[in-house]
């Protein structure tokens, strides 16, 4: 098991040793919170400047969903390493490293158009991006709770992540309506530079462990398979529309490639000695119930990613930095939700069932007041109290999530393993596979009412000779069908939010939540059932002799 830092000593208050005698002690944690936000800001490709990227460089959006989710592989893959790292270098190095990789990175995204040398480069810069982000969360954590209370931690926490993932996207859509998308890139180089000078100057080399621990011993070939397996899964699911599916022998060949891989990491992580990831956090109470919740919220929350942007984008056509700053007001809702997040798990200290179900009433409001307001004439603020509420859900959902996989998991070189498997679910597996579903349905319902309303139309209905073609399609299909279809596929959500909202305020009644435990798994209730008919089976066999 690796240890934590110590704390400081009794009355010394709240220390940074990284930092020089000269520098002021009141200044030092809001310099790493400085950091932590330039940090966090980075990214390999930006999807806020979508427009300009696919106008310069003939990229699809589903290339670009593919570099995004590359990047979010590099950041999970990476969370069994982050504490080997910081108890084997020094502060400035991995700080300084991070930098430097995240700069170099959106160098060379700024000059290339190759995807697979994209998608190397993002999937580098999400594992430098995590490592800086956990270099300066971990050094300003004792500032944030001197106890260590991770129903403190895990919702400041999440202020930053979705600040910043919320704020990134309106910025490089700033750039790149005033100047070019490649200049996102330059500010974050140019951020990376001051995270370089600020380390150098202000800082000095410091290792929280006097004995540095070595590298040797990790399974790197394992996280490589795992790693190839998420990329390939990803592929599928981000290209499977576009590429009709199985239909497509290349995706055929790319399953039967990710069985393959499967079979061979679960033979690996369960016979190696010093597995990268160890299967034993799976054994651990609600861990798996935990993961489950994660993956349907992310499917649900994948309409901000699929129907959010066929709505904003190809039924209102709006301009990329128009429809930035309508996702702005997601960051009220986080910022509510991280207080009730706070006030729920800190203050009061009640149980998180009746917390799930605000969560996913949350999303059942979004998706109500999506499926009830969509329509072309509506005004844009018909919609900033359903992304809000999108924005709360996302908040209360991830931060109690990450908080009870603390809970279920004590210790804590297993904890980061259990955070890899969440973090696949939570940032990847769940949103690129939610685009795929969601992309599929909305193909599916939108073709399907094309035919059934074209099945309408006769010649005796129409006159031909005044009759605008060109013009009825343009009104009809794009602003009817398409919007006709984002309802039919917004009322799925309702009905699953719906029963993901019922389910966790029954579970928050002790009586239910007793009894429910009681009820056997399905494959035991069959085997008893089996035996106690067994007995008539047999009378009736005698019956007949």
């Amino acid at each position: 098991m690796l240890p934590l830092p110590p704390p400081p000593p009794a009355g010394m208050g709240f220390m940074m040793p990284m930092f020089r005698p000269w520098v002021p002690r009141r200044i030092q944690p809001w310099i790493y919170v400085v950091t932590v936000f330039c940090v966090q800001f980075s990214c390999g490709m930006y999807l806020g400047a979508l427009d300009s990227i696919r106008g310069t460089t003939g990229f699809m959006i589903e290339d670009m969903l593919m570099l995004l989710y590359a990047g979010l592989a590099g950041m999970a893959i990476y969370f069994p390493m982050l504490f080997r790292m910081k108890f084997r270098f020094t502060n400035q190095q991995l700080l300084c490293g991070a930098a430097i990789v995240i700069g170099v990175c959106n160098l060379i995204t700024m000059h290339t158009t190759s995807m697979p040398l994209l998608l190397v480069v993002c999937f580098i810069a999400g594992m430098a991006k995590i490592q800086g982000t956990f270099e300066c969360m971990s050094n300003i954590q004792l500032w944030i709770t001197p106890r260590r209370d991770f129903a403190v931690f895990f919702p400041v926490l999440h202020i930053v992540l979705l600040t910043a993932i919320e704020g990134s996207g309106f910025v490089a859509a700033w750039f790149a309506h005033h100047f070019t998308w490649q200049m996102m890139h330059v500010a974050t180089i140019g951020t990376m530079s001051f995270i370089l000078l600020t380390q150098l100057t202000l800082c000095r080399p410091f290792c929280p462990m006097p004995q540095r621990l070595p590298l040797r011993g990790i399974d790197f070939f394992s996280g490589l398979l795992i790693s190839l397996l998420m990329l390939i899964v990803c592929y599928i699911m981000v290209y499977g529309d576009y590429r009709m599916w199985m239909d497509n022998r290349n995706l055929r060949l790319l399953l039967g490639v990710a069985f393959l891989l499967g079979a061979l990491i679960m033979h690996r992580l369960a016979h190696v000695s010093n597995p990268y990831v160890s299967l034993k956090i799976f054994s651990y109470r609600n861990v798996v119930p935990i993961l489950m919740v994660t993956a349907i919220g992310e499917l649900l929350l994948g309409c901000e990613h699929t129907l959010e942007e066929i709505w904003y984008e190809e039924v209102i056509g709006l301009e990329e930095l128009t429809k930035e700053r309508q996702f702005l007001w997601a960051l009220p809702g986080v910022y509510v939700g991280v207080a009730i997040d706070l006030l729920w798990l800190k203050v009061l200290k009640w149980k998180v069932w009746k917390l799930f179900g605000i969560g996913f009433g949350c999303i059942l409001s979004y998706a109500l007041i999506m499926y009830t307001t969509l329509d072309v004439n509506a005004p844009l603020q018909q919609w900033h109290l359903a992304i809000m509420l999108r924005g709360c859900a996302y908040a209360i959902l991830a931060a109690t999530l990450m908080w009870s996989l603390d809970e279920s998991i004590p210790d804590l070189e297993q904890f980061f393993m259990g955070l890899f498997v969440f973090n696949i679910f939570h940032m990847y597996l769940a949103g690129a596979a939610g685009y795929g579903v969601y992309t599929t349905l909305f193909s599916h319902l939108l073709n399907d009412d094309i035919a059934r309303y074209g099945s309408q139309l006769t010649l005796t209905q129409l006159d031909l000779q005044h009759f605008d073609m060109a013009g009825f399609m343009q009104q009809h299909y794009l602003h009817s069908m398409m919007s006709v279809a984002l309802k039919q596929v917004y009322g799925i959500v309702v009905w699953i939010s719906g029963t993901m909202t019922l389910l966790f305020l029954l579970l928050d009644i002790p009586a239910v939540r007793t009894n429910a435990r009681k009820v056997p798994y399905w494959p035991v209730y069959g085997i008893e059932m089996l035996s106690r008919m067994r007995p008539l089976f047999r009378l009736s066999s005698s019956d007949r002799k």
